[in-house]
């Protein structure tokens, strides 16, 4: 047992020295400035790929990205509708089912005779 906390101890210590010196390189304007412009390239460079992507897409008369999404958001709304209806519907036949349960339970209407 004693061997097991003997490497943790050590462990602790130098995980404790790796993250202290992990941070302050990360901080370092060193590996800041290179890092915030490849970043800035890489997102220019995946609008410009989008931009063209959307401009083929478009050209063959296929549903861009957003075209997909406005379609999924239509589709939602027609869908959330269609729930809001069949509850109206289901709440109409449970009423009109009670009245006819009502009236088929009370006195029997007399009926009226043609003269």
């Amino acid at each position: 047992m004693m061997v097991w906390d003997i490497f943790k101890k050590a462990f602790d210590s130098w995980e404790n020295a790796a993250a202290q010196w992990s941070e302050r390189a990360m901080k370092s304007p060193l590996v800041l400035s290179p890092s915030a412009g490849m970043l800035s390239t890489v997102l220019k460079s995946k609008a410009a790929i989008d931009r063209v992507t959307t401009g083929v897409w478009g050209t063959l008369g296929l549903a861009t990205r957003r075209d997909q999404e406005r379609m999924l958001h239509a589709l939602n709304q027609m869908q959330s509708r269609m729930m809001d209806l069949e509850e109206k519907l289901d709440d109409a036949r449970r009423a009109e089912r009670k009245l006819l349960q009502k009236n088929a339970s009370g006195t029997p209407r007399k009926s009226k005779k043609a003269g």
